[in-house]
């Protein structure tokens, strides 16, 4: 049974909803003790709005209301009805028209912010004691915002949490269609075997068919898609590749016959010692062993400094670019034994490779000595592999243009 108190139902023309009777009847009978900082519930009501239905417009006769109330923090023992005029109102909320105001209110009241307290005349005022302290006020009520304060704070929470999520998706589609794009653009231009027209169908496919403004769970449906294409994209790499390192592991171990001692990169920095016995065994298996994840074309379009530290400035094999590197690893002021260890637990082309991204973003690290020390640290460990910074430098560097500092 509904508990009647001090409810009033709308002065004039306007019929009165049975729904926000009761809502009103619901907010007399509930009483609070506590008090919550009335910018900080308007706040969330701002972040909430599209779960409230409101726009522009009502959000600024709220923040209008709000200010007519003198105090800074909403409490029921002070009184929680404001009555300024239409005018007033109308000042503060940036000059908006009569019938604006009026759909703001009627908006506002609707979304269950405030209640009205219409007087028998449809005034609004406030009768008085001999003290001047307020006895009863016609006009707003804002004790729907104290309330609903929590509940505002989380529906705020949960739309700060779906726009970061959003927003985080986005990014994530972003940088996997361009990884797409430009594996496949680098495969067309190198010659690489693969269905690549196919590949570039599917992706055009997809991106075709990303909304102008998607939603959630468009860009995570998008996003799984994008994916399986790189996916087919690294797997249709990573076979050529692999078909490549066949059989160049089998000219390789032709020379290993007559050649026990195969050039390496040792051969190319002098101050290196020899080894002997085992360890020089587990080193020549080491490096015929390898499989490079990308193509060399791939790691200089990465990496095209390289090519300055050659003489004749064109790296057309491996041993150049093995060469190159002993020439950077002077350059930028790293020991040979810092290298050596490098080559040692990454194995040469690895570590060749480690110090070409070194040289592309030489102007951030400030000891490459030491950065190299520690990388070494993390691959011995399994926590490094080249994979990741040649890839970031690919996309930096795009169709082989210079990384700009």
């Amino acid at each position: 049974m509904m508990e009647i108190g001090t409810t009033t139902t709308p002065f004039g023309r306007r019929g009165a909803k049975l729904s926000l009777v009761r809502r009103q009847v619901e907010a007399e009978n509930t009483s609070s003790d506590r008090s919550v900082d009335k910018w900080s519930v308007f706040r969330d009501a701002c972040e909430a709005r599209d779960m409230l239905g409101l726009q522009d417009r009502p959000l600024s006769v709220l923040n209008a209301l709000l200010s007519f109330y003198p105090h800074a923090e909403l409490c029921e023992d002070k009184g929680l009805v404001v009555f300024p005029s239409n005018v007033q109102l109308s000042a503060r909320a940036n000059g908006i028209s009569g019938a604006t105001l009026r759909r703001a209110l009627f908006a506002l009241v609707e979304a269950g912010l405030i209640e009205r307290r219409d007087s028998p005349n449809g005034k609004r005022y406030a009768h008085r004691d001999t003290s001047g302290a307020v006895e009863k006020a016609f006009g707003f009520d804002l004790k729907p915002l104290l309330l609903r304060a929590g509940e505002l704070a989380l529906m705020a929470q949960k739309v700060v949490q779906e726009r970061l999520q959003l927003k985080r998706a986005r990014e994530n589609l972003t940088l996997c269609r361009r990884d797409v794009r430009k594996l496949i653009t680098a495969a067309l231009e190198e010659g690489i075997a693969g269905d690549w027209d196919a590949l570039d169908a599917a992706y055009r496919r997809i991106v075709q068919r990303i909304p102008r403004d998607p939603g959630l769970q468009q860009l995570a449906l998008l996003l799984q898609d994008m994916e399986d294409l790189r996916q087919q994209v690294f797997n249709v790499l990573d076979f050529q590749q692999n078909v490549q390192n066949m059989n160049g592991n089998a000219d390789l171990n032709e020379q290993h016959k007559q050649n026990s001692k195969p050039d390496s990169i040792h051969e190319l920095e002098p101050r290196f010692e020899k080894k002997q016995g085992a360890a020089a065994e587990v080193d020549n298996n080491r490096q015929n062993a390898w499989l490079t994840a990308f193509p060399l074309a791939m790691v200089l379009r990465a990496c095209p400094q390289m090519a300055d530290y050659t003489s004749g400035g064109m790296i057309g094999t491996w041993r150049d670019f093995l060469a190159a590197a002993v020439v950077v690893r002077s350059t930028l002021g790293i020991s040979p034994s810092a290298f050596e260890e490098a080559c040692e637990v990454m194995g040469p082309e690895a570590a060749a490779i480690t110090i070409a991204c070194m040289l592309e973003r030489a102007g951030h690290i400030h000891s490459p000595g030491g950065y190299l020390r520690g990388l070494t640290a993390k691959a011995r460990k399994g926590e490094f592999s080249v994979g990741p910074p040649l890839m970031a430098l690919l996309r930096l560097n795009g169709r082989g243009e210079r990384a700009v500092s």
